[in-house]
């Protein structure tokens, strides 16, 4: 290969550009994310189709739309830029020392003790910054395919060789329904009984609603929710408003509050499962990772459960 290949593929900048525009599918947001005016965006990927022969995207109704040689600098663009990723992680790696910048991707229950768990190394570790990024599980996976970032927790982590799965916490989900509904005064309920009432559900992609949907299908029962909410917390207010019962994260609720809600003593439950803590294999560990990995793995005895 030519070793002046990259005079015809553009710059680092550019490609970054490139896949921020692909990604954000705006000019504007992809501005907004690498910190840069509108017009710069505008004009470095007009240099960079230039620089490569052929256009790279058109707009249309204020959409932007990649032709197929966008979509194919943008796949090569990406791991582009994750082998200058990986080199800088390496180099850090051995100059030691604790600095630098650490992401972990969440699902939106991890957000609930994520924080207490990472909060005395953040202060132990000032010179380390530490970036969260949340979503549900499907935004993470693909944040994983991507290698965005250095970690991430799963409670039901893809399945994929390249990646190492530390399990590091139990995740019980549980049962619950507005202390005045009148299943809140039995000692004991039937899962019959529990689904026939209106039921509030994570979205479709969520961590939680798998496992719901896993453990209903096992005992010959469906998921039929009255209402789907992307949002714990919200789920939480709806149940409390009388809107109908839900399945949620002990996390969920130590951290999220439950005052006003009843954890139910229905059969089957809690849901078990644990947390991973996810890495690829392929990324280099930079000492400010590994740290955190560590203090993870050691600070989960603080996170207890709930009591029925």
């Amino acid at each position: 290969m030519s070793n002046r290949a990259h005079t015809s593929i553009g710059t680092v900048r550019q490609l970054e550009i490139l896949v921020a525009v692909y990604e954000e599918r705006s000019f504007t947001k992809a501005a907004a994310r690498l910190f840069l005016a509108q017009p710069s965006v505008s004009m470095q990927l007009s240099k960079l189709a230039d620089t490569v022969g052929l256009p790279l995207y058109y707009s249309h109704a204020r959409q932007v739309f990649f032709t197929e040689a966008g979509e194919t600098m943008v796949k090569h663009a990406r791991d582009i830029l994750r082998d200058y990723q990986y080199l800088d992680l390496a180099l850090s790696r051995l100059r030691g020392g604790e600095s630098g910048r650490v992401s972990i991707g969440l699902v939106t229950t991890a957000k609930y003790f994520i924080p207490h768990l990472i909060g005395p190394f953040a202060e132990s570790h000032p010179a380390i910054e530490l970036s969260l990024k949340i979503g549900n599980r499907q935004e993470m996976i693909d944040r994983v395919d991507r290698d965005t970032d250095d970690f991430y927790v799963f409670s039901h982590p893809p399945k994929d060789q390249a990646l190492e799965l530390i399990p590091f916490l139990t995740n019980r989900l549980w049962p619950v329904a507005p202390e005045s509904h009148p299943l809140s005064t039995q000692s004991e309920v039937t899962l019959t009984d529990f689904m026939a009432e209106p039921f509030l559900s994570r979205e479709v992609g969520s961590g939680t609603r798998y496992s719901i949907e896993a453990f209903l299908a096992e005992r010959g029962f469906s998921l039929s929710p009255r209402m789907t909410i992307e949002s714990n917390e919200a789920i939480r207010h709806a149940v409390l408003s009388r809107l109908g019962v839900s399945i949620v994260s002990e996390h969920t609720l130590n951290y999220g509050g439950e005052q006003g809600l009843s954890v139910l003593n229905v059969e089957g439950f809690p849901i078990e499962s644990r947390w991973y803590l996810v890495r690829r294999f392929a990324r280099p560990l930079s000492p400010a990772a590994a740290a955190l990995a560590e203090c993870l793995i050691q600070r989960q005895q603080n996170i207890g459960g709930i009591e029925t």
